[in-house]
């Protein structure tokens, strides 16, 4: 099913109503803009599993913009990690424009995707990284570097925790998208990090955030 501009923008503006999302003219405009060219591009390839319906509009577009409550009012840096077909990402970036972004994705033709979308929606201060997450561990500028570090659909045991841990900043947060019949973080987390709240997003989605706190110090 396709959507018209001007009726997936109202949907999309009726959905973040009942959610009480309040986003500018401008902002609607940008979140209709991503979601058809997602579509466009699901056509010829596949970035993700596409549901047009509310409750597929609710889980790409309305779940990242409820996360965006998380993201700390002093943020500078936002990661995604495998970021696939932009979100949570590219809405959370419209959700909160001033914050920076790096999108990581491993897949080329999936990275190849997220840039032509950055330029399309015309997002100011973002990156698309085209490696694995872990290389980003030990550059200077990417190591403790980031604020916020999301997560949706990407494996996630004691090894990732570890790497989570040397990607965000200490008092920073990473948020993991995840189905609320998941079972409990265990040893799974890297000693800094602790589970500080769970967030029910969305009682037709079932789905809930993580919200994981870095303690401590930098690295040295």
């Amino acid at each position: 099913m396709r959507t018209a501009g001007a009726e997936l923008r109202e949907r999309l503006r009726g959905l973040g109503e009942g959610a009480r999302v309040a986003l500018s003219v401008e902002q609607w405009r940008q979140l209709g803009d991503y979601v058809e060219l997602l579509f466009r591009w699901n056509e010829r390839m596949n970035l993700t599993a596409l549901d047009t319906g509310d409750r597929g509009l609710e889980r790409l577009i309305i779940e990242p913009l409820l996360a965006v409550r998380r993201v700390p009012a002093s943020a500078t840096w936002m990661m995604d990690i495998g970021s696939g077909g932009g979100s949570p990402a590219i809405p959370m970036k419209i959700g909160r424009p001033e914050v920076r972004l790096r999108m990581v994705e491993s897949r080329a033709r999936k990275a190849a995707f997220l840039r032509h979308a950055v330029r399309e929606l015309d997002l100011d201060a973002v990156a698309v990284e085209n490696r694995r997450y872990e290389t980003l561990t030990v550059r200077a500028d990417t190591r403790e570097a980031h604020d916020v570090v999301t997560m949706r659909g990407v494996g996630f045991d004691r090894w990732s925790g570890e790497r989570l841990e040397e990607l965000v900043r200490p008092g920073g947060v990473v948020l993991i998208f995840r189905a609320r019949q998941q079972g409990e973080l265990g040893g799974e987390l890297a000693a800094r990090l602790c589970v500080e709240e769970k967030v029910r997003l969305s009682a037709t989605t079932q789905s809930e955030l993580l919200v994981i706190r870095k303690r401590g110090k930098a690295m040295m």
